[in-house]
């Protein structure tokens, strides 16, 4: 197996995938399809997570957690003019989706075209308030790619409160490594994990590895629930962030020592570095101050695990993101590789 292109054959059907939180069906029915393809064994949750085991040779189990869920928008109201207002799911910053296509999923399947806009998109009108208007959701809509003028228009549509707005994704992948797109957070970890997953399926782990897909982590619960009790280890892979006054990169594997939710556990990191050091992966070691991952999730939910956090180097994150094959391959070396320690 070419482990590079399967890693982004996964991640290309993933990021067509939409799969804003709460919206999740798609994404998770491609997980499960991937790994019934594999010969893995899964379980659904109630919450709609997937959890996958590869049996060892011991009880205890070590889980690695990725999240399909990603940021997106809602219908909040449907203004007299014909536009929407939207509220934001997750993290987004809304000046990273100003002139941005868009589709609406209308409540009996319908998608329909828009674009994000202030609601003074044109210098040639507004000249500067065009420029400083403040890009908060107030001044910010959808204007739909219909003949639409009012808020009775935009009703026979089928368009209501609280329908879904999906932004495009806009994926490249280029000829010399790198990966750009919306929701490489964190489509190219849960990619990296179901490629580690055919990898490890065939090579009897002394510990039974657990894949933990979850579907509600930009809304702080993903893993909050469901974690089974043999887990001791839960290594959350999750993007790394590389920025002003960072050490990640898009080009290695990056281990959190801190985020907002405090240290991860010394020793599993001290671990995770060696292996590193040992089979010579490109790594980073980094703190992230306004991040929360699956692991924090567990924990915060009363869990009694040692937790890491491990992931490809994606730039400008919860934006249009860019990350690089080579920070995919260390990444997915590392899974694979501390899943075959001898814990």
């Amino acid at each position: 197996m070419d482990e590079g292109k399967e890693i982004l054959r996964i991640l290309k059907e993933l990021i067509l995938k939409d799969s804003p939180t709460g919206y999740h069906e798609k994404a998770m029915d491609y997980v499960r399809e991937e790994l019934t393809d594999a010969g893995i064994a899964f379980k659904t949750t109630n919450k709609g997570a997937v959890i996958a085991k590869i049996s060892g040779k011991r009880p205890e189990g070590l889980l690695y957690s990725a999240h399909t869920d990603t940021l997106g928008g809602m219908v909040k109201s449907i203004r007299d003019k014909g536009t929407l207002e939207f509220t934001l799911i997750g993290g987004y910053m809304f000046n990273t989706l100003e002139s941005e296509n868009c589709k609406v999923l209308t409540s009996d399947g319908k998608l329909i075209s828009g674009t994000v806009q202030t609601t003074k998109p044109s210098v040639h009108i507004d000249s500067n308030e065009a420029r400083t208007l403040e890009r908060v959701q107030a001044n910010m809509e959808v204007v739909l790619d219909e003949r639409v003028s009012s808020k009775d228009d935009v009703v026979k549509l089928g368009i209501g409160v609280g329908d879904f707005v999906f932004m495009d994704p806009k994926l490249m992948i280029l000829d010399n490594g790198f990966v750009k797109s919306r929701y490489l957070d964190d489509k190219a970890s849960a990619a990296v994990l179901l490629a580690a997953a055919r990898k490890l399926k065939d090579m009897e782990p002394e510990r039974s590895i657990y894949f933990f897909i979850s579907n509600y982590e930009e809304v702080g619960h993903g893993a909050s629930a469901g974690i089974p009790e043999e887990i001791t280890e839960f290594i959350a892979v999750d993007m790394g962030a590389p920025g002003n006054n960072q050490n990640s990169s898009e080009f290695k594997v990056n281990i959190c020592a801190k985020d907002s939710t405090g240290p991860y556990d010394y020793a599993l990191r001290k671990r995770l570095v060696s292996i590193c050091e040992r089979e010579s992966i490109p790594y980073a070691v980094d703190i992230y101050p306004s991040y929360g991952s699956d692991a924090s999730a567990a924990l915060g939910a009363g869990h009694d695990l040692r937790t890491g956090l491990i992931g490809p180097g994606v730039f400008a994150s919860h934006g249009y993101e860019r990350t690089h094959l080579d920070s995919l391959m260390a990444t997915f070396d590392l899974v694979v590789k501390y899943a075959m320690e001898k814990a």
